[in-house]
């Protein structure tokens, strides 16, 4: 999954201004490099971010979410607003990539996210868990051992949408790594990743460029690596995702990540054989 951040203000990779022919670009340059799905930003939720209103959000991404859909692959839009999904089911996304797992509350009495996503008969969904929101979700992290606290709150996630009638083919799941978690916590839900996946549905894992990889690859004591330095750390992390069982892998760095993929998938083919 090839990231697309139509936003000024992205952790890593924000341009600085909202050219919607500079997004055009990425996506083609993101396919060109092996992205099998494309997944469009148009609101920072990086620590810190500031919430962007609707009508902004929806302005920033409708024209490029015009151009993506004509261009043959699956398309996730990464927003938590129900007014802005709706509208990106309808100009033709595929998938609605929600950091709040479909739990904003908006407006009182207005739509919500899961009515959002059962009324529509075949988008995906990935739901996600964050602690607290971007505003605040670094300021006061999850305290203690997380893995549980993050499993069992994917799973009621999803039980609760397969009991609204959405498919379970439907549905995947991201920990969410950065969101409200320390950097200890964001490897040991790397670590112990696999018995997700016992609860039937797909994993998505968005390592790419995270602070928690600018910390251990840090050195003595120069400043962490920005966000653009940590390409190397954020192949590594996509593979020992996929190792431990993820499905998708969200990623700035394509070409990179694809590459190293391939060499594992050709060890992964020498270790199927009678050889071994």
């Amino acid at each position: 999954m090839g990231i697309v951040n139509v936003t000024p203000d992205s952790f890593s990779d924000g341009c600085g201004a909202l050219d919607a022919r500079a997004s055009f670009a990425q996506c083609d340059r993101l396919l060109r490099d092996g992205a099998d799905i494309l997944d469009l930003g148009a609101e920072s939720t990086r620590p810190g971010a500031l919430p962007v209103p609707e009508d902004e959000e929806s302005r920033r991404l409708l024209p490029v979410l015009r151009y993506a859909v004509s261009l043959g692959v699956p398309v996730s839009v990464d927003t938590y607003k129900p007014a802005v999904m709706q509208m990106a089911l309808d100009a033709g996304a595929d998938i609605i990539n929600d950091v709040w797992a479909l739990r904003w509350p908006g407006d009182p009495g207005g739509l919500r996210g899961q009515n959002v996503v059962t009324s529509h008969p075949q988008c995906g969904v990935c739901l996600m868990h964050m602690h607290g929101d971007p505003e605040t979700m670094q300021v006061s992290p999850m305290a203690g051992d997380v893995v549980p606290a993050v499993w069992a709150f994917l799973q009621h996630a999803a039980r609760g949408l397969t009991a609204a009638g959405v498919a379970a083919e439907r549905i995947c799941l991201d920990p969410g790594i950065g969101f409200g978690k320390t950097v200890a916590q964001n490897f040991s839900l790397l670590a112990c990743q696999s018995p997700l996946h016992a609860m039937g549905f797909p994993v998505l894992a968005g390592w790419s460029r995270k602070s928690s990889l600018g910390a251990v690859i840090r050195r003595g004591a120069e400043p962490v690596p920005e966000p653009r330095a940590r390409v190397a750390a954020s192949v590594a992390a996509a593979l020992l995702a996929v190792q431990q069982g993820a499905h998708i892998v969200r990623v700035h760095d394509v070409r990179e990540t694809v590459d190293a993929l391939a060499v594992w998938k050709a060890m992964q083919a020498q270790l199927a054989g009678p050889r071994c």
